[in-house]
């Protein structure tokens, strides 16, 4: 039996669900990816697990990995890729994380949390529950924590919920985005990575806007390598964030 095979009926029969098997191989990632994200914290068996990471790296060296010392940075420790940060390398790429802090439930949802989750496998998820349970109240915004990267090529993972820009902007929300940026960078401080790769926080459906946001990323950001020794990778995906950034950047 194929691995996805393999991974799709482990989760299925978890569930107590019938997944039809005899689809084309490029549609069985989608059933694969579907239940992944439904599938309730904890870890499954061990040969889940050992075929779920051969699965999982294997998708992600077909993709196209990308070591961030390959780039050129635009300022001194600061580099600017447009990318699927799931395929970076570096020490830590940072997760725009919900306050219950263990990724996104929709189906197949394109949120940067889903991916993650998608890519990392299931001990993500695990891991995260772990935290919130030990912490018992959701994650505030503008605060960060740190799990393993598993399966991606990242070691780490720091996940920070950003705020929620429901009509107009304020100052509070510009603070509280600050405030994740430097969580983050301090978090990897104190683990003293190197690198750290960050989404455009709170943009897409948190509803800030992305020039404001771009703007506090790289201020913070700046004020911050300015002082201590390490590598940021601002990581865009649209081409409007790129022409934002690259803006920014000079």
């Amino acid at each position: 039996m194929k691995n996805v095979d393999f991974l799709i009926k482990y989760l299925s029969d978890e569930r107590h669900m019938t997944i039809q098997q005899d689809i084309p191989e490029s549609e069985k990632f989608n059933n694969y990816r579907f239940l992944v994200n439904i599938r309730d914290p904890g870890e499954p068996s061990d040969t889940y697990l050992k075929i779920e990471d051969e699965y999982l790296r294997q998708l992600i060296a077909e993709k196209g990995i990308t070591d961030y010392t390959t780039l050129s940075p635009r300022e001194p420790h600061i580099y600017l890729w447009q990318g699927d940060i799931t395929t970076l390398k570096c020490d830590a790429i940072v997760n725009a994380a919900n306050s219950a802090m263990t990724g996104c439930y929709m189906p197949c949802h394109n949120c940067i949390d889903n991916c993650i989750h998608t890519f990392a496998g299931v001990r993500l998820r695990a891991a995260c529950d772990r935290l919130m349970k030990m912490q018992d109240y959701p994650e505030p915004t503008g605060q960060a924590k740190i799990t393993q990267g598993y399966n991606l090529p990242a070691e780490y993972i720091i996940h920070t919920v950003g705020p929620i820009v429901q009509g107009q902007l304020t100052e509070l929300h510009c603070r509280e985005l600050e405030s994740c940026y430097r969580a983050c960078l301090e978090v990897a401080a104190e683990y003293r990575l190197k690198s750290i790769a960050f989404c455009c926080l709170s943009t897409g459906v948190f509803g800030f806007p992305q020039q404001k946001a771009a703007e506090i990323a790289v201020k913070t950001v700046r004020r911050y390598v300015k002082d201590n020794d390490i590598d940021v990778i601002f990581n865009v995906f649209t081409d409007a964030d790129r022409e934002i950034y690259t803006a920014l950047l000079g």
